[in-house]
């Protein structure tokens, strides 16, 4: 088999089990995990800022990313607005998340991904490197592409920053979960 074939067989069903996740996680009562939720915040802070160290040479690329980035926390507040905080019987602290927003940023990160793969194809199909894709030379290569990727990246740092402020205010007004030295 050619390699060029035989990335998509191993790409899809990575993405494909990772929207299932994201998915997922948008509906019911959700546990509050603050370890992963610091760590996401985190690696998704280094990846962003490594993004934004190899674009500094495109003024036009880093304005995709910071619109995308201030968007998706003006989206995170709202998202944090509407979500609800409840203690489940089984899970313990929970917060259930407004669905559908966290449903439009996956869906407009897939559609943007989707779009850009479609674009990107014909040069990856080609083992001589001859055909040039329509919309620029890679991937991270599109203001609107790092908008949508600022957009993910500023939602769930901000959302999920908000809800780990959320949940310590909430323990320490609960009188049984304080300390009592």
């Amino acid at each position: 088999m050619e390699p060029h074939f035989s990335m998509p067989l191993v790409l899809i069903p990575v993405i494909a089990f990772a929207v299932w996740r994201r998915v997922r996680r948008q509906f019911g009562p959700q546990p509050i995990r603050r370890t992963r939720m610091i760590l996401r915040i985190a690696i998704l802070a280094a990846i962003a800022g490594l993004i934004t160290l190899a674009v500094m040479h495109d003024l036009r690329l880093l304005e995709g990313l910071a619109g995308g980035v201030l968007a998706g926390a003006a989206l995170g507040l709202l998202g944090l607005r509407l979500s609800r905080f409840e203690v489940h019987p089984v899970k313990g602290d929970c917060y259930v998340p407004n669905p559908y927003i966290g449903a439009l940023v996956t869906a407009l990160l897939l559609a943007r991904l989707v779009w850009r793969f479609a674009m990107l194809g014909p040069a990856m199909q080609d083992p001589t490197g001859a055909t040039q894709p329509l919309h620029g030379p890679g991937i991270g290569q599109s203001p609107l592409t790092l908008l949508t990727f600022g957009l993910v990246v500023g939602y769930y740092v901000c959302y999920y920053g908000g809800l780990l402020v959320h949940h310590q205010r909430i323990v320490r007004n609960r009188p049984e979960l304080r300390d009592p030295a």
